[in-house]
């Protein structure tokens, strides 16, 4: 990361539904990184279907396409913006099994590196009353486990049914600043981690 005007950062769901509550909500925090700066994509996990984690498949056939496909736009990417919704207190399906094939390199082992020292901001939205906060929770451990830094601040959208319009925004003035914000943090937090790179205080 050796130019701060070329920061790129990834957001993606947890969820393959097509109105996804949850990709509604990364993608406004998403606007909030892009303003700042920031190179962004979001990517559609339902554009890359993948059969569950199986070693006997890998062992057989290798890694999946779409797998290889995403460790590439992954690698390329400094930062994260994650939304899932909670499934029964957890994370979804969805997202642990994307996140473990990207974990599995074209050699069939075990390989971090397009997740090692980057950094990541958490969210989620559920027409529940707790947001989806508990599944926040397991999503902050498994990234911490790749070698990614979590940034502090997170959302936990609660009643997401009744808080987004037609265009995709949030209804809550109040709210979208919050949502935004996230996504600004998220990308000064990289400008400067590289700037100190840069100067050698890193």
């Amino acid at each position: 990361m050796s130019d701060t005007t070329a920061i790129r950062v990834l957001a993606f769901a947890g969820s393959a539904r097509e109105q996804s509550f949850n990709k509604k909500l990364v993608q406004v925090a998403l606007r909030g990184c892009e303003a700042s700066g920031a190179e962004c994509r979001f990517v559609d996990l339902r554009d890359y279907p993948l059969p569950l984690y199986d070693g006997d498949l890998e062992a057989a056939e290798g890694l999946p396409k779409n797998a290889a496909l995403l460790r590439e736009i992954f690698s390329e990417h400094h930062g994260f913006l994650i939304a899932s919704p909670e499934y029964n207190g957890l994370i979804s399906a969805l997202f642990k099994n994307t996140i473990d094939w990207i974990t599995r390199s074209e050699t069939a082992s075990p390989d971090l590196s397009p997740f090692g020292g980057k950094f990541a901001t958490i969210m989620s939205a559920s027409p529940g009353p707790l947001g989806g906060m508990r599944g926040l929770r397991v999503a902050r451990e498994l990234l911490n486990n790749l070698g990614i830094t979590v940034l502090a601040n997170q959302i936990n959208l609660r009643g997401a049914h009744d808080q987004f319009d037609a265009s995709g925004a949030l209804k809550d003035e109040a709210q979208e600043k919050r949502v935004l914000a996230l996504g600004r943090e998220l990308c000064l937090t990289v400008q400067g981690i590289n700037a100190a790179q840069d100067s050698g205080f890193a």
